[in-house]
């Protein structure tokens, strides 16, 4: 099964003091920080119902502990995004997971609900910015042609999250409590922190002398970026209006069992899990805006039949949940992979934290929605207002589409298949990458916009 994560034969880095990098071993680790990253964020979510009895708090409450993460995350991103090109990738990644990991040790110990609030917030201040430098290495060593299908390594954290976190923190919160996922995160990040430590390649600033604001200017003013953060408002939007209610609306509206729901997230990461080298091996053969469009077509018609589920058998629900869970995630590969090759290399770093800036804001802001439109019903206990949420989420899906197609029409070589950036960066050894950058700079400069 691992094989079929990497059909590519990696050709060996070599860093400019000679050491070689082990592609394959960085990318898994890469992958390991996003895996704690996304489960972190994600437990919340199957937690939901647990939480609100525990606290006493209403579903807008319990959506304010999910979104907090990611806007805590969207200010740190762009802060970050004024130094991260100017900083050693590696360096800046040990200390960002190192602070996420004390945040989470944090939130296992939280006794209130101010708490776990403030805790999640401080994960989201360093997990965030991490998540955007992983995305930035994977740019930095792997060669275009090849990116789509080392994104889906990396991505595949998702749907390892929730074959195997999620169930698993969902059986520890039966358990021990709900505090026991979040101990059992701190443990995994300890041990990816000191093989990360270990094994990631030391890859030096980019942009060492730039000036921050002028850096920071340019990442902004560029027409090409600024198309890219629109798409990535959408492309969030259309996903988490919907993700962060699902488990209590798969209990409270469906009539699923508590203790069944770990089925719904581990079908649907299972199938996820199979499908993603598939669409990783399509991103790089064939062009990403047809691929976005046919992946929203099939994630709208998911949306829409998710947030409209009445009281139906468990095989029904994981049918609907695995599809739906499947289809949104499909989404993220080719979209992701064109915006990374639309970015000039000497922006890339950041870019990618001012991106997941945009990312984590869209995805607060679209949870807080959802909150606003949904409510409970004291009566029957069903979530009212699920179904507005779907229809918001089919029209930013709708809304992906387009917008890839206005970022392939300013930057062509983003969508198509293959090493067609104008910029040529030579794919043997990372040393020659990176003593190509005043070249690059230099031939973007004149390449098209």
């Amino acid at each position: 099964m691992l094989r079929r994560f990497l059909p590519m034969s990696f050709t060996p880095a070599t860093l400019p003091n000679g050491k070689p990098v082990n592609e394959r071993l960085t990318l898994f680790v890469l992958a390991a920080v996003q895996f704690t990253h996304i489960l972190d964020f994600m437990v919340m979510q199957p937690l939901g119902t647990r939480l609100m009895a525990v606290f006493s708090i209403s579903p807008g409450q319990f959506t304010r502990l999910v979104a907090v993460y990611g806007l805590a995350a969207a200010v740190t991103g762009f802060l970050a995004g004024f130094v991260l090109d100017r900083m050693n990738r590696k360096h800046a990644l040990l200390v960002l997971y190192g602070g996420f990991g004390l945040s989470t040790l944090c939130c296992a110990l939280a006794p209130t609900y101010w708490a776990l609030l403030a805790a999640r917030c401080a994960a989201g201040a360093f997990g965030g910015v991490a998540s955007s430098v992983v995305v930035a290495m994977v740019g930095d060593i792997i060669p275009p042609e090849r990116r789509g299908r080392a994104m889906s390594i990396v991505g595949a954290a998702f749907p390892l999250a929730s074959i195997f976190g999620i169930p698993l923190g969902l059986k520890l919160t039966d358990m021990f409590e709900w505090h026991a996922p979040f101990v059992l995160l701190v443990g995994l990040s300890a041990i990816v922190f000191a093989v990360g430590a270990k094994n990631l390649p030391s890859i030096r600033a980019f942009a060492p002398s730039a000036n921050p604001w002028k850096q920071m200017s340019g990442i902004m003013a560029h027409p090409v970026h600024l198309r890219c953060f629109v798409l990535t408002t959408v492309l969030v939007f259309g996903g988490a209006s919907v993700i962060p209610l699902m488990a209590p609306a798969m209990v409270a509206n469906a009539g699923i069992p508590e203790d069944r729901l770990f089925l719904i997230y581990l079908c649907g990461g299972a199938l996820t899990f199979l499908t993603t080298p598939l669409i990783g091996r399509w991103t790089d053969r064939y062009n990403k805006v047809r691929l976005i469009g046919l992946f929203s077509c099939g994630a709208t018609f998911a949306a829409l039949l998710i947030t409209n589920l009445p009281r139906v058998p468990l095989a029904v629900a994981l049918l609907a949940a695995t599809f739906f869970m499947a289809s949104m995630s499909s989404r993220f590969g080719p979209t992701m992979a064109m915006i990374a090759n639309a970015v000039e290399a000497r922006y890339r770093g950041g870019f990618m934290s001012v991106n997941a800036a945009v990312q984590q804001a869209a995805g607060g802001l679209a949870t807080i929605t959802a909150g606003l439109l949904v409510s409970g019903d004291p009566a029957t206990g069903r979530l009212v207002g699920y179904s507005y949420v779907g229809i918001m989420s089919a029209l930013f899906m709708g809304l992906t589409y387009l917008l890839a197609r206005r970022l392939a029409a300013a930057a062509p070589w983003a969508a198509q298949p293959g090493p067609h950036r104008p910029v040529v960066m030579a794919s043997g050894t990372l040393m020659n990458r990176l003593a190509s950058n005043a070249e690059a700079e230099s031939a973007d400069k004149s390449g098209p916009k």
